[in-house]
């Protein structure tokens, strides 16, 4: 059997760590609002915009 390269044992990591960041308990902790949008909002889209981010340095380090 052939084994899966770093990078894409790397990504898996990262989807997995993903997937209970954004299921619905977490996503509805955070209460209150800043600047006048919803904090669970926020919690959202940071977490989703942080793991692109981690995706992509992953998949950037690849050549290194």
């Amino acid at each position: 059997m052939k084994r899966a390269s770093p990078t894409r044992q790397r990504l898996a990591a990262l989807g997995l760590l993903g997937i209970p960041l954004l299921t619905y308990p977490l996503i509805a902790l955070p209460e209150g609002s800043l600047a006048g949008i919803p904090a669970s909002y926020l919690y959202l889209f940071g977490v989703w915009s942080g793991l692109i981010v981690l995706a992509a340095l992953v998949a950037e380090r690849q050549g290194k």
